[in-house]
């Protein structure tokens, strides 16, 4: 409980005092969810909360986007949602796990990919404490990213004359990278390209 919690001061001024601190062995939420997601977990990097308000949350995702390891959040419940839909755009098509209540008697884990679960959880807040691992960069974010920086260009192209599926099979094709990323990455743009349609037809004064 002293992980991404003040009760560190607590064991700070006990030592001050001159007591004695033994930890008592027992599951941590963070190695807990690692252990049962699924992912990666030879190396990892514990980001404790992020940040409440957007603009914020999405610069610490952008910090963490390059980290070669998976990525383990506690998440409010109430800002799942939100936190999904940036990690989402941010980080693309990583498969990432939702964890409630861990070792309790409601225990319950959604896996699948951020897309995915961006969905899962549109319209629904759960209950309980939530833990979220999130994988590490894929080879297809990679390609993203360094190797085929063309690749968001080639998609948003492509989607302007086809439906989703075709386009990712021609950009597939042309880059190499996996289809399973770049159809994520597809809709993605298509989601933010519509968002931005609509606040375009939204009267000036509501812009």
């Amino acid at each position: 409980p002293l992980i991404s919690d003040p009760g560190h001061k607590l064991v700070r001024e006990a030592l001050e005092a001159g007591h004695a601190v033994h930890p008592i062995p027992g599951p941590s939420a963070a190695l807990a969810g690692l252990s049962s997601a699924g992912l990666p977990t030879n190396r990892f990097f514990f980001a404790g909360f992020l940040p409440p308000r957007r603009g914020e949350r999405r610069s610490a995702l952008e910090a963490l986007k390059p980290i070669q390891a998976t990525l383990i959040f506690f998440e409010a419940p109430q800002r799942l949602s939100k936190s999904l839909v940036d990690m989402a755009e941010i980080f693309g098509a990583r498969d990432a796990a939702v964890m409630r209540e861990l070792t309790k008697l409601h225990e319950e884990t959604r896996r699948g990919t951020l897309t995915e679960l961006k969905a899962a959880y549109a319209d629904e807040a759960p209950r309980g404490e939530v833990t979220l691992i999130v994988g590490p960069p894929t080879k297809a974010e990679t390609d993203f990213d360094a190797e085929n920086p063309k690749i968001d260009q080639l998609l948003t192209q492509a989607l302007g004359y086809m439906p989703v599926t075709a386009a990712t099979s021609l950009v597939v094709e042309a880059t190499g990278a996996r289809k399973r990323a770049v159809y994520s990455r597809a809709l993605e743009l298509k989601e933010r390209a519509a968002d931005s349609d609509e606040a375009q037809d939204q009267p000036a004064e509501f812009r």
